[in-house]
C-alpha cells in the first residue's frame, strides 16, 4: 500500500489527484450544501413549445453523490434560482435551515451564479469587503454583505465547523461582464477565508478544467448539468476538500468532536 497518497505531494495542486469514495471528505459526518440550482441537481427540460422547465432533483446533486461516496449525511440547503440575499432574508428561515437539528460539521457554500446575473441586470450591488458582516445581523444590501452574513450566522450555530467557499469555474462562452463579476467573486471569497476562522476556498475558477464545448457536449443539459456532470462535480469538490485536509492536517484533528458534548475539548487538541 502506498501511504504517501495520504500526504501532500511536492508541488501538488488541488485536483491533481481525484479521490475514490470521497477521500478524506469522509471525516465529516454531517455536511450542509448551501447553493442554487447547480447544488440541487437541477435538470432543465426543453418542452415542445421551446420553453424550459426546471426541476430540483436532489438525489442527483453533487452533495448527495458525496453522501453516497463518503458515507456521510448531507443536507441540501439549496434551490434553483437561489441568491445570497434571498437565502438569508427568507429562504433559510422558511425551510428551518438555521435549526439545531440541522447543525453540520462542514458547510460548503456555492452561491454566486444568480447573484452575478442580478448584478449584471442592475437588480443588486456586488459590494466590497467594507460590507463585511461579522455577526450575521443587519447585513449591508450587497452580495458581499449577505454572503458574509450567511457564514457568520452558521458560525454562531456551529462555531467549530469547517467552511468551504466555492468559486465559479471558467466557461468558454462567458460574457465579459460575467467574467469580471466571477473574478471579483473569487477575490472576495479568498478575502473572506482570511477574515473567518476555519474557512477555506474551493477554487474551481483556478483549478477546475475549462468548461468548454467538449465538456458541455458531454456533461451539460440546457444550461445545467447532466447526472454525469453532477457526479464529476462531486468528484472535484470531494477531491479538493481531501487536498485541503492533507495540506492543513492539524486544522482538522478535532473534527470528530464538532457538535458533540465534548466539543469544548477541541481547543485542548491544538
Amino acid at each position: 500500500m502506498d501511504y504517501n497518497k495520504y500526504y501532500l505531494g511536492e508541488d501538488e495542486k488541488p485536483l491533481d489527484n481525484l479521490t475514490e469514495n470521497g477521500g478524506l471528505t469522509s471525516i465529516f459526518r454531517t455536511i450542509a450544501c448551501i447553493g442554487d440550482s447547480l447544488s440541487s441537481g437541477e435538470f432543465a427540460i426543453k418542452m415542445e413549445d421551446g420553453k424550459n422547465t426546471y426541476h430540483d432533483m436532489f438525489e442527483y446533486s453533487w452533495g448527495q453523490y458525496i453522501a453516497r461516496m463518503a458515507g456521510c449525511k448531507v443536507f441540501n440547503f439549496s434551490a434553483g434560482g437561489m441568491d445570497a440575499e434571498r437565502y438569508i432574508k427568507e429562504f433559510a428561515d422558511i425551510k428551518g435551515y438555521w435549526g439545531d437539528d440541522k447543525k453540520a460539521q462542514c458547510y460548503i457554500i456555492a452561491l454566486g451564479v444568480n447573484d452575478a446575473t442580478r448584478v449584471m441586470d442592475g437588480e443588486a450591488e456586488f459590494g466590497t469587503m467594507d460590507d463585511f458582516c461579522q455577526d450575521g445581523k443587519n447585513p449591508k444590501d450587497t452580495f458581499v454583505g449577505y454572503y458574509s452574513a450567511i457564514i457568520a450566522r452558521y458560525k454562531s450555530i456551529s462555531p467549530n465547523a469547517k467552511f468551504f467557499l466555492m468559486t465559479c469555474p471558467k466557461t468558454q462562452y462567458e460574457e465579459k461582464r460575467r467574467t469580471e463579476i466571477y473574478d471579483m467573486h473569487q477575490k472576495v471569497l479568498n478575502e473572506l477565508a482570511q477574515r473567518f476562522t476555519n474557512t477555506y476556498v474551493i477554487d474551481l475558477r483556478t483549478y477546475a478544467p475549462l468548461y468548454d464545448e467538449k465538456f458541455a457536449s458531454h456533461f451539460y443539459l440546457n444550461g445545467h448539468l447532466t447526472p454525469a456532470g453532477y457526479k464529476i462535480t462531486a468528484d472535484m469538490v470531494s477531491s479538493y476538500i481531501d487536498y485541503i485536509v492533507r495540506k492543513y492536517p492539524r486544522d482538522f484533528i478535532g473534527v470528530g468532536l464538532i457538535n458533540t458534548p465534548n466539543e469544548y475539548k477541541i481547543k485542548l487538541m491544538k
